[in-house]
């Protein structure tokens, strides 16, 4: 694979061996000094919440990354902000000693979310190697096509599931479906990524970043997305499982794992019990990302989530992008030591 982007390894276990296989198996997932992980794209943006934690906020009357003309202020001029969306982006900077690495985790929902919001947090494309794509749902898709055109050639691997490129929907009874957009395999490799495609566990920059492949689902209550729908042989079928749905894991010495998801249709229960067995590491310093308890269809798993992740014990809990105004406050007040209140240009730090 590209050398200048680092070693991206896959698959790590034999192709022919299903998903499950990893269940009991121990992977060698090597400690880092530090992970940080900037909110690129998110749903939500509060430019007054104040640094807590691992949680570095941006501050109000800083440096600002850009200045905009503004002929209607006094000044005119104003400071650039970055802006929400829904859809999901992290960049992921993982640290050893005097090594650096760099991953985008999902690119958001518009074609230029990702590289304008990257680009007004300071952050250049170039540093960039390799970007994850937890799923192939266009919210967290649809900003490759920003990189395609904001680098011209991309040169880049993007690691994903093979379901990603699956065509997709959502037919409620009453309602007419809605057709997902979906991602083109030529359009990214026109583009010049280059696409590693696993199932399995994925090993970047050696064996310091792991990315899960398909979620074990063990759970009785995280049972997928009901009206989602896959076309396949011409035909319409169930798909409530999305079994594209992967994550992100990082573990930081001396403070467990950290758990990156992206919608966590797998469920974030599963993604979080599935880390800890596939590394053999206890503890959990962080889980981070989209819970996808939203709307009245999982309500009724926010109950059973809030309990589970208690025992899961994550030191840090921020529940982002899909997980809802319901569920975020129920997480709130199950884990108040843990919660900490996601926005967009947000770094963590552990």
């Amino acid at each position: 694979m590209c050398d200048q982007h680092g070693d991206v390894r896959v698959p790590l276990i034999e192709p022919d061996l299903p998903a499950e296989s990893f269940s009991g198996e121990v992977l060698p997932l090597e400690a880092v000094d530090e992970v940080s992980i900037l909110t690129v794209c998110d749903n939500t943006v509060d430019m007054l919440l104040l640094s807590e934690g691992p949680a570095r906020r941006m501050p109000i009357g800083g440096e600002p990354v850009r200045v905009l003309r503004a002929p209607t202020l006094a000044e005119g001029q104003t400071f650039d902000a970055p802006i929400a969306q829904h859809g999901f982006s992290a960049l992921v900077t993982v640290r050893t000693g005097d090594e650096v690495h760099r991953i985008v985790f999902d690119t958001g929902v518009t074609p230029d979310g990702c590289v304008e919001n990257l680009a007004r947090l300071d952050v250049d494309l170039s540093d960039v190697e390799v970007i994850v794509c937890s799923h192939g749902h266009f919210d967290h898709a649809t900003g490759l096509s920003g990189f395609a055109e904001r680098l011209g050639s991309v040169n880049m691997p993007v690691l994903i599931h093979p379901e990603f490129w699956t065509r997709r929907r959502i037919s409620i009874p009453g309602r007419d479906p809605f057709d997902l957009p979906t991602t083109s395999r030529r359009g990214l490799e026109d583009a010049g990524f280059e696409i590693v495609e696993s199932k399995r566990p994925s090993f970047l920059f050696e064996s310091s970043v792991l990315v899960t492949g398909e979620v074990d689902r063990t759970t009785r209550f995280e049972t997928g997305f009901p009206f989602h729908e896959a076309h396949r042989d011409g035909e319409w079928e169930p798909d409530p499982l999305i079994l594209d749905d992967q994550a992100l894991i990082v573990n930081v010495r001396d403070q467990g794992l950290v758990v990156l998801t992206g919608c966590g249709h797998a469920g974030v229960v599963n993604i979080g019990r599935y880390a800890k067995r596939l590394t053999g590491v206890g503890d959990i310093g962080m889980l981070m990302g989209g819970f996808h308890l939203n709307g009245p269809m999982f309500e009724p798993t926010i109950k059973p989530t809030c309990d589970a992740l208690v025992e899961l014990d994550p030191t840090y809990l921020v529940p982002a992008h899909c997980t809802g105004w319901k569920a975020t406050h129920a997480l709130a007040a199950r884990l108040p030591d843990a919660f900490i209140q996601p926005s967009v240009g947000t770094t963590y730090v552990l």
